[in-house]
C-alpha cells in the first residue's frame, strides 16, 4: 500500500510495478483510502448498469462500505460474500423494518454484514444483475490484481457454475488513482477476474475489455486443500460431475482409484479380517449399506460405531442419491439408517474419528435444493447403540 502512495496518480507506471505486485507480495489487502473514497464509491449511482441492476455483490473489503450502502439506499437487494467461503458463497443483507440511514450506515460495515444477514443457499436460484469486487491494482484495459489469494476469481467462478451471472454480467472495481496502473497480459491466467468498469475519486473508466471472463470453475487448478477449505466447492463439484464434466482436482492421480481397491482387497485378505465391510475400499462402497430400522446384529458390541445424523433431506431424494454423494465425497459408513419420511438418515461409522471424517468432508453438501444438516448424532450408546430422537 505505501508502495501504491508513493508512485502516485497516472496510468504511465511501468509494467515492472504490476510484476512486483505479483510476485514480490503474493498476499495483500485491499488498500483502504480515505481521500476521495466516498467519491469513488458513490459514483457508481451514475452508471447505467447500477440502475437496471436489482441483485448486486459487493465484496466484503472496506474500501467498498460505501457502495454497500448505496445499494442498500437504492433498496436494492445486496449479497456479500461468507468470509474466505467458508460457510457458503453469499450472505444477504437483510436491513430491519424501517431501518433509518444510520441503521443503513450500519448494515453496510463489516459488523451489519454479521448481524443482518441471511445465508444464501448454493441453490437459491440467485441471479446476479451487478458484480463489485475489490482490487491492489488494475490497469485501463481491465486486467486486475487482487489480494492474491484468488477469493474474487474462485467466487466468480462459482456464481458462473450455479448459474448466478452470465459473461455479460457488469464488473465494478473502485480503486483510488494511484492503483491504476499499466499491467502486463502475460501476467493474467485463464482464472483471473477483468473488469468492465473502474471508478475513482476522479475518473470513470470504461474499459471496454474483450478478454473472456471465467466460464467457470477450472477443476485440475483445484487442490484437495482448497476443496477441504471452502465447503461449497465440494457441492459444486459433485452437480457437475453429475452433469458429465470432468472434475479431476490439481492433486489428484489417474490410477488412485485402483490403488484404493488394491489396498482394500489386501486388507480384506488379511488372516483374523472378521470385520470385511469396515475394510472394503471406495470401489466397492455399494455393497456396504444397509438399510434398516436397528442396527445389525454384526456390528452390536463393537463398543466403538459412532453415528452421524443427516437432516434436512427433501423429499424429492431417495436413499440411492445419498449412496452416490457419500461415495462420491469419501464418506461411505458401514451402515445407512434410512429414514426419508422423516427427511433423515443415520449413518454409522467404524469409530469417532471415521464419523467426524465424515462430518467434515460432507458439510455443505446439497442435495435436492437443500443443503444437509450433517453432525455427530447427539445421543451415542455404548456398543454402537444409538437413541434416535425426533
Amino acid at each position: 500500500v505505501a508502495g501504491l502512495r508513493q508512485v502516485g496518480p497516472g496510468p504511465n507506471i511501468p509494467p515492472l510495478w504490476g510484476y512486483l505486485v505479483m510476485n514480490a507480495f503474493p498476499s495483500l489487502l485491499i488498500p483502504f483510502f480515505t481521500q476521495g473514497s466516498h467519491q469513488a464509491c458513490c459514483s457508481i449511482k451514475e452508471l447505467d448498469a447500477f440502475s437496471r441492476a436489482s441483485v448486486i455483490k459487493v465484496d466484503p473489503d472496506k474500501p467498498l462500505e460505501g457502495v454497500r450502502l448505496a445499494v442498500l439506499q437504492a433498496r436494492k437487494t445486496l449479497l456479500v460474500p461468507t468470509p474466505r467461503l467458508r460457510s457458503g458463497l453469499f450472505n444477504r443483507i437483510v436491513p430491519p423494518s424501517g431501518a433509518t440511514k444510520e441503521i443503513l450506515r450500519i448494515c453496510a460495515t463489516s459488523q451489519g454484514i454479521k448481524e443482518y444477514s441471511v445465508p444464501v443457499g448454493l441453490d437459491g436460484k440467485v441471479r446476479v444483475d451487478l458484480v463489485v469486487v475489490g482490487s491492489v491494482a488494475v490497469s485501463e484495459k481491465g486486467w486486475r490484481i487482487g489480494k492474491g489469494e484468488g477469493y474474487a476469481d474462485m467466487e466468480y467462478a462459482m456464481m458462473v457454475s450455479m448459474g448466478a451471472v452470465k459473461e455479460e454480467t457488469p464488473v465494478v472495481t473502485i480503486v483510488h488513482d494511484c492503483q491504476v496502473l499499466d499491467i502486463a497480459e502475460e501476467l493474467l491466467d485463464d482464472h483471473d477476474l477483468t473488469v468492465d468498469y473502474i471508478l475513482t475519486p476522479t475518473r470513470t473508466i470504461k474499459t471496454n475489455c474483450k478478454r473472456p471472463k471465467p466460464q467457470g470453475i477450472i477443476w485440475h487448478k483445484v487442490s484437495y486443500e482448497m476443496l477441504a477449505k471452502i465447503p461449497i466447492l465440494k457441492s459444486l463439484r459433485y452437480k457437475e460431475k453429475q452433469t458429465g464434466k470432468d472434475v479431476t482436482l490439481q492433486d489428484e492421480h489417474p490410477d488412485l482409484a485402483n490403488a484404493n481397491k488394491s489396498a482394500a482387497l489386501n486388507e480384506k485378505a488379511r488372516p483374523g479380517n472378521t470385520r470385511p465391510q469396515a475394510a472394503m475400499g471406495s470401489a466397492q462402497m455399494g455393497q456396504q449399506y444397509v438399510e434398516s430400522d436397528s442396527l445389525s446384529p454384526r456390528l452390536e458390541g463393537s463398543g466403538t460405531i459412532t453415528t452421524v445424523y443427516v437432516g434436512n433431506i427433501p423429499p424429492s431424494v431417495r436413499v440411492s442419491e445419498l449412496k452416490y454423494a457419500l461415495r462420491e465425497f469419501h464418506a461411505t459408513p458401514l451402515k445407512v439408517n434410512w429414514q426419508g419420511a422423516q427427511h433423515r438418515a443415520f449413518l454409522d461409522y467404524k469409530d469417532k474419528a471415521a464419523a467426524e471424517s465424515a462430518v467434515s468432508s460432507l458439510k455443505g453438501l446439497s442435495l435436492g435444493g437443500n443443503t444437509l444438516r450433517v453432525e455427530l448424532a447427539k445421543n451415542q450408546r455404548n456398543k454402537g447403540q444409538v437413541e434416535i430422537n425426533s
